[in-house]
């Protein structure tokens, strides 16, 4: 009979040798230019990371933009705006673009320049020169230009809320020119030169009336422009009535100190607020933000906002795919992942880290397969007791606090294959720099090489790795039965899903961006 032991280590030889070296220097797998991209724009924020300077970060966000055809830069701007709900990536994107292919920035401006904030960060990224050019040149000049005279007079009350640029910089940068008076008033009381005020929105009269008075009702205008005014208990709470998800949201706390939920029906109406599914889907919420409510609300919050959090993230997790088979969650615990997810940025610093993302993820999954097995992991799998009845909150709270520890990406599989179980389903939520496995050489990784033993005892098995940090590199390539995939929306919930039953390979992730229709 031939040496089995000889045999076996030909098989392991079949495996995909390693493609390049992570941020720890161990073996690892480069992606696609294209599939490269898409990872860097939802998981990109330019912030200080762990492993990478937010310089590094532009660098490689600038070479994957390069690489790859303008028309799928620019439907990964789309994508990653309205599907990654991301912010200033879209706009380093589409700046790239406005050099690259004008024609196809025009098409795509609006769709990612939504918002005024938007247009102002675009604004700045392109007076910055990182992109390529220090002027905004004619054909963004021109989108800026319309964007301002077509935009509604609230998009530009909202648009007021921020500096560097300020609204009153890129009006005075790009001189527009206002197709009504009304909208010729507005952009001279922007840039404090003398206007109408006649002839400016009423909602903008009022609240100068208000301002000088501090008699009437609460005008209707953003929040921001309320906040330094003397208001009653009353006026808050309407203020919070008109508020939208987000902003309600932002300000429970800021709502109980100034006694908001003392007045008659306002407790019922934000937690109804905060739990209306069309209000959630309208918010583009990340399911971390309901987090973010729930772990730092005042403990003299009524009790029915915070079970309405609680209810709201039920509803946020709500498309985790139900897996027919046996499922397994493998969030990374380790101390790499303890980073903020928009990483270190003076003063914007997300208190949300990548474990917390990576345990919400676990957290959902066991929610809805009850029999889903979460094996936490860093230098090895770490023991945790949960309750698939417990919400998603507490379960998420408990696995994000085992965080620490060296990233070990094989061994939740080695344990797997030590016990001799073979899931239907493997989800890893990580960073992917692994190294306490790491091997000499550019052989095949560690976790490649578990993978392909659970895969003997289970040929149908399948694996999705979600990549939550911008480096660049995975433990396990892409294949039919491997899946990479970034983000922290629960937009990637769906791709797991059409890949867990069959319907899609390892491509769907950047197919479905291609099929962005510009």
């Amino acid at each position: 009979m031939a040496n089995k032991s000889v045999f076996a280590s030909m098989k392991g030889r079949l495996l995909p040798q390693a493609t390049q070296c992570n941020a720890e220097g161990a073996p690892a797998y480069a992606y696609s230019d294209a599939h490269a991209l898409a990872q860097l724009a939802v998981t990109g924020t330019f912030g200080g990371m762990f492993y990478q300077s937010p310089q590094d970060e532009l660098t490689a966000v600038l070479n994957a933009a390069e690489a790859v055809d303008p028309a799928f830069l620019a439907q990964t701007a789309v994508y990653a705006r309205r599907s990654g709900h991301m912010k200033d990536m879209p706009a380093v994107l589409l700046a790239v673009l406005a050099r690259r292919d004008p024609a196809l920035f025009r098409l795509v401006f609006g769709r990612v320049v939504d918002t005024g904030k938007m247009l102002r960060t675009f604004v700045q990224i392109m007076r910055s020169g990182q992109t390529g050019r220090k002027s905004l040149g004619s054909a963004p000049k021109a989108m800026v230009q319309d964007w301002l005279n077509t935009a509604s007079d609230r998009a530009l009350l909202n648009a007021m809320i921020g500096n560097d640029p300020s609204l009153a910089d890129v009006i005075k940068m790009v001189h527009p020119k206002p197709a009504s008076a009304e909208r010729e008033a507005l952009f001279a009381w922007i840039v404090g030169r003398p206007c109408n005020l006649a002839r400016l929105p009423r909602a903008l009269q009022d609240w100068i009336a208000f301002r000088e008075t501090g008699q009437g009702e609460v005008p209707d205008v953003p929040f921001q422009m309320m906040t330094q005014l003397p208001l009653t208990s009353a006026q808050w709470a309407q203020i919070a009535r008109n508020g939208s998800w987000q902003m309600v949201r932002q300000n429970l706390n800021t709502f109980l100190r100034q006694g908001v939920f003392a007045e008659a029906g306002m407790v019922d109406h934000v937690a109804a607020l905060l739990a209306d599914p069309q209000a959630i889907a309208r918010a583009r919420a990340f399911p971390y933000q309901l987090m973010v409510a729930a772990q730092h609300v005042d403990p003299e919050m009524p009790r029915e906002i915070v079970e309405a959090l609680h209810d709201a993230m039920e509803l946020a997790v709500r498309n985790v795919p139900q897996v027919p088979g046996s499922v397994v969650v493998a969030p990374d615990v380790s101390a790499s992942m303890t980073w903020s997810v928009t990483g270190y940025r003076r003063g914007a610093t997300s208190v949300v880290r990548h474990v917390d993302v990576a345990a919400l993820v676990a957290a959902a999954f066991m929610r809805v397969n009850r029999k889903c097995e979460v094996l936490p992991f860093e230098f090895d799998v770490r023991k945790v007791r949960l309750n698939p009845r417990d919400t998603v909150l507490t379960n998420a709270e408990r696995l994000a606090a085992l965080a620490g520890g060296g990233t070990n990406c094989s061994a939740p599989l080695r344990l797997l294959n030590k016990q001799r179980k073979a899931p239907d389903l493997v989800v890893f939520v990580s960073d992917n720099q692994s190294w306490v496995d790491a091997r000499g050489g550019r052989q095949a990784t560690a976790m490649m090489q578990e993978w392909e033993a659970l895969k003997r005892r289970n040929p149908k098995a399948k694996l999705v790795c979600i990549d939550v940090a911008p480096y660049g590199t995975t433990q396990a390539q892409s294949r039919q039965d491997v899946l990479n995939i970034g983000g922290f929306s629960d937009a990637v919930f769906d791709q797991i899903a059409t890949f867990a039953k069959g319907q899609s390979g390892p491509d769907r992730w950047v197919r479905e961006i291609e099929k962005i229709k510009i």
